[in-house]
């Protein structure tokens, strides 16, 4: 045997062994102590990848109402960008700063790597609704710190300035979003285009609804005023007030399915054409 061939036998022993040694280090044997160890701690680490994950950067949520009618039907699922106005700690909504909003409850506020941006107007967004912190709400944001917002004749003005309207005439395809209920006829909703910035979108109104008095609010400092594009038919800042940023969950920016469950109490619904629709 040559010198040479005398030098290399060690290393192939060598590597012999080591791969030995990486066939002791595979998955345990079923049922074993190891292998629940090993069971455990590979469901640990896809937990906090998943919900880490839905916590800092994307989630989904689903709208069981008609309130942002016609951007959103009821039963569309959309997606959420959270990092829209900030990047997050994940999961520091359970342990991050301890507030008490308004002496109404105490709970944990997340935590942001600098500051947390405010929402532009137009902006559709998800966030706690202030006065129940468990139930989540959808609303397109209007007026942020500092605004005025005023409201007459169902007509809307931001810091003195209308926001023009222009009548939807081909409104088929929103009008056919609409259940027909008891005292109700979608045929008696009307259909406007309106812009704020640079956001284009749809609102509806009731036509055999009488216009609501005249009302001005001043958003405040660290607060953002919303409203549901069904404007009669929407639960908003006009009825129980602004809403804090830090209440702000992320930005809708898609619908990724739509479905009216059948135990709903909305008439079941599936639209895949709506699968795909930016909002």
């Amino acid at each position: 045997m040559s010198e040479e061939q005398t030098e290399n036998t060690p290393e192939v022993l060598d590597n012999t062994s080591s791969n030995q040694e990486t066939k002791t280090k595979e998955k345990p044997k079923a049922w074993t102590k190891e292998w629940f160890l090993y069971e455990t701690w590979s469901w640990i680490y896809i937990f906090f990848i998943v919900f880490g994950f839905r916590s800092t950067f994307i989630d989904h949520y689903h709208i069981p109402s008609g309130s942002l009618l016609p951007t959103n039907a009821i039963g569309d699922s959309i997606v959420v960008n959270k990092m829209s106005y900030g990047f997050k700690v994940p999961f520091s909504e359970f342990f991050g700063t301890y507030s008490d909003w308004l002496g109404l409850d105490k709970r944990w506020e997340p935590i942001y790597f600098g500051e947390q941006e405010v929402p532009e107007r137009g902006d559709i967004i998800v966030f706690e609704f202030p006065r129940d912190k468990s139930i989540l709400f959808v609303k397109r944001t209007i007026g942020i710190p500092g605004d005025v917002i005023e409201i007459f004749d169902n007509d809307l003005y931001i810091n003195g300035k209308k926001i023009e309207r222009e009548v939807v005439k081909d409104d088929a395809k929103y009008r056919e979003l609409y259940d027909p209920k008891p005292g109700f006829d979608p045929e008696q909703m009307v259909f406007y285009r309106q812009k704020i910035g640079d956001k284009e979108f749809i609102t509806g109104q009731d036509s055999r609804k009488k216009a609501d008095p005249p009302q001005k609010y001043i958003v405040p400092e660290g607060h953002v005023f919303v409203l549901g594009d069904n404007r009669d038919f929407s639960a908003d800042s006009r009825y129980w007030g602004t809403v804090p940023l830090e209440l702000v969950r992320g930005k809708a920016f898609f619908v990724w399915m739509s479905l009216v469950y059948p135990w709903s109490q909305e008439p079941f619904h599936f639209r895949p054409s709506r699968i795909g629709t930016r909002i």
